[in-house]
């Protein structure tokens, strides 16, 4: 695949990913792009197809992933979701970089094929501080909050295997982060900017 590399940014819920990836698609408009991802459930009101997800049956995606045109799948709350190649290509093909948010399963999928992304794990400086962030979206039951915090811990956990990550970013405070995080895709932006000019 020609073009810039991918990034695969990696890390639990509640860590600060998608404020760190909206604030890298505002400040570098038309750098960066999303691969859409493939989900066997239904549209939320205002989803749309090939935007948002591509909207497919479990059959259909099955029969794509026993094909090959899967880099990483998973199942959450019986609903499939998925990357597919032709997703990545898509971006690439406009020379982007694409961005790919993806658990740590994800992650050691995408290690198995020859994508040859930057892989970044966005980390909370702890277990405490995440689970206040959590708290303070107000968005989960009890029990949703629980099952996130033990995602998140054996996230954490997996995520130290050596050599998993190019790089760990501790999100303490989110500009600083959000300077690494630059700091670390510049030259890949920069292929970008020049190839534009």
């Amino acid at each position: 695949m020609s073009g810039p590399r991918p990034v695969v940014l990696s890390g639990p819920s509640g860590v600060g990913k998608s404020t760190l990836m909206k604030k890298l698609m505002k400040d570098y408009e038309g750098v960066f792009g999303f691969s859409v991802s493939h989900t066997t459930r239904n549209p939320r009101p205002g989803e749309e197809d090939g935007k948002d997800y591509h909207f497919t049956t479990r059959e259909a995606m099955q029969e794509g992933m026993d094909n090959g045109e899967f880099i990483e799948n998973a199942e959450f709350s019986g609903n499939m979701y998925g990357t597919s190649k032709a997703a990545i290509e898509d971006v690439q093909a406009k020379n982007l970089i694409c961005i790919l948010d993806v658990d740590i399963q994800g992650v050691k999928r995408i290690k198995e094929t020859d994508l040859n992304p930057i892989y970044i794990s966005i980390q909370p400086p702890s277990m405490e501080i995440l689970e206040t962030r959590l708290r303070d979206r107000q968005t989960e039951t009890e029990e949703s909050l629980q099952k996130r915090l033990e995602a998140a811990r054996i996230d954490l956990e997996l995520s130290k295997e050596p050599g998993l990550f190019d790089v760990v970013i501790i999100n303490e405070d989110v500009e600083r982060a959000y300077e690494e995080l630059k700091e670390i895709l510049n030259e890949e932006i920069k292929k970008v900017q020049e190839a534009k000019s």
